[in-house]
């Protein structure tokens, strides 16, 4: 018998297929039925009228690896319909570990585990409001076997990385990540990501990529995904696809006829766009402390900054004229303060066409890249990501159909991430769903005031437990760590 009933609710199941009325029941976690459903007595119902009723959002880009410890409630990502994250991206990831010291992801939690199944077993002992789905990240594995030495690893280092991406995978990770123009990722050539990522193709698993640049060598880092792949027999996904400054805008559209190009050739390949023309990140990984960009330092805000908290939310230009000092001695007045390098910075670096150009793209799915320090300003993506899409492009822009853009947010993900019986609205999958308006959704948050939970988002439901009821978290905890292309 239902415990669930959601009534006369506009569908739409996440294929991309056209919209259309009905019912949808739950029952022990699953959609038990579609259609019209007769009354139970016992089912709670849920009026879905004028409402849209989708699969849950996959988050397919975070650094939730530690917030789903620190913030099990996960109610920056709930309150915007996600009902799964994919975490480890960018080459950083909470496995491999050492126990009882800090992780290599971009928490800095502490480790209670060493691997995968360490991970999951503490993950969900602490409850968490969405599922999520784990990538095991190469500047992590690099880290834990070369410490931050510049070269490349001699064989027993590589043996050594290979091992801990194998065992991740066989723990039901769902691929290998990088981030080439990070520390020590930057260091490494393409033999060795090549050899890496051959690790996971016995799994069918993805190797995701930050790729090694995005701005003036754009198309020949795609070029080097795109080899990896080939050469590795795996399916790429490109992380936050992006042209990142001013001369590089429209780069976009060839690096995107590289990518139709390869497919076209018979090669598997994804991407992911947060909608925004701003990124964010560790500060530290973008300059040379000793000879900081003037450009970039002209692009920056403040996320961040446990060193100067009153410069949170700030434009680094600002502040270098309130201290009299040029931008690029503000970058070296945060950095070598104490805890300076923990700062997080905002740029903004990217073109809005290029936004545009990539969410009507058939093969870009969507991602926040949201980092999850909630003490200071964060980037407005963490909160607003996918009501943004939903609100602005989608009902304000008319960039792309409503039934495209739930497709990219669900069922392309969940095929991508292995995530199994999910991001489909049909009879048997989990019910991981979120019911909407689709005439009031919309972000609210902002750089100036980012952590505002969006509009128009009424019920979320977590393995068929309600996580969202109209602004309210339930804490009802139903998410777990996920095993690729597993039930």
């Amino acid at each position: 018998m239902a415990d669930t009933v959601i009534r006369n609710a506009t569908i739409i199941d996440g294929t991309g297929a056209p919209r259309f009325g009905g019912d949808v029941s739950i029952e022990d976690g699953y959609i038990s039925e579609i259609g019209d459903i007769s009354t139970s007595s016992t089912a709670l119902e849920v009026d879905g009228t004028d409402l849209v009723l989708a699969p849950g959002f996959v988050d397919v880009h975070t650094h939730d690896d530690g917030a789903l410890l620190q913030h099990p409630d996960m109610t920056f990502k709930v309150s915007q319909g996600c009902t799964s994250v994919v975490v480890g991206n960018c080459g950083f990831s909470a496995i491999p570990a050492v126990a009882g010291q800090s992780t290599l992801d971009l928490s800095g939690v502490e480790a209670g585990w060493s691997d995968l199944d360490g991970y999951r077993s503490a993950v969900e002992g602490s409850n968490p409001a969405v599922n999520a789905m784990m990538l095991v990240g190469h500047n992590t594995v690099r880290t834990l076997e070369m410490k931050g030495e510049r070269r490349a690893p001699n064989d027993d280092e590589l043996s050594r990385m290979r091992e801990h991406v194998e065992l991740a995978m066989q723990q039901g990770a769902c691929g290998f990540s990088t981030g080439l123009i990070y520390r020590p990722g930057r260091w490494s050539d393409t033999d060795e990501v090549l050899d890496l990522t051959k690790a996971v193709a016995p799994f069918g698993g993805i190797y995701a990529t930050h790729m090694r640049n995005e701005n003036d060598h754009l198309l020949e880092a795609v070029d080097e995904a795109l080899y990896i792949g080939a050469e590795a027999g795996v399916a790429v996904q490109i992380s936050h696809h992006k042209a990142a400054g001013k001369r590089n805008w429209g780069k976009v559209t060839e690096s995107l006829a590289k990518i139709d190009a390869a497919v076209a050739s018979g090669a598997q390949v994804t991407l992911d766009v947060y909608p925004y023309t701003a990124g964010s990140g560790p500060m530290v990984q973008y300059f040379d402390i000793n000879n900081p960009d003037p450009e970039l330092a002209q692009a920056i805000q403040l996320a961040s900054c446990p060193a100067f908290r009153h410069y949170e939310g700030r434009m680094l230009t600002d502040i270098a004229s309130e201290l009299g000092i040029t931008a690029p001695e503000a970058v070296q007045h945060v950095l070598t303060a104490p805890d300076g390098k923990q700062t997080i910075c905002i740029q903004h670096i990217m073109d809005e066409g290029d936004v545009v150009t990539n969410l009507r793209h058939d093969r870009v799915m969507v991602g926040s890249d949201g980092i999850p320090d909630l003490t200071g300003r964060p980037h407005p993506r963490l909160f607003g990501t996918f009501p943004r899409v939903l609100g602005r492009y989608v009902r304000e822009q008319a960039v792309i159909d409503l039934e495209s853009a739930v497709r990219r947010m669900t069922s392309l993900s969940c095929d991508v991430h292995g995530l199994q019986d999910r991001g489909r609205v049909a009879v048997g999958n989990w019910a991981d769903l979120v019911l909407f308006d689709p005439l009031t959704v919309l972000d609210i948050a902002s750089y100036e005031d980012p952590k505002r939970e969006s509009v128009g988002v009424n019920n979320v439901w977590v393995n068929g437990q309600m996580a969202f009821d109209n602004g309210h978290h339930t804490r009802a905890g139903a998410g777990r760590v996920l095993h690729y292309r597993q039930h």
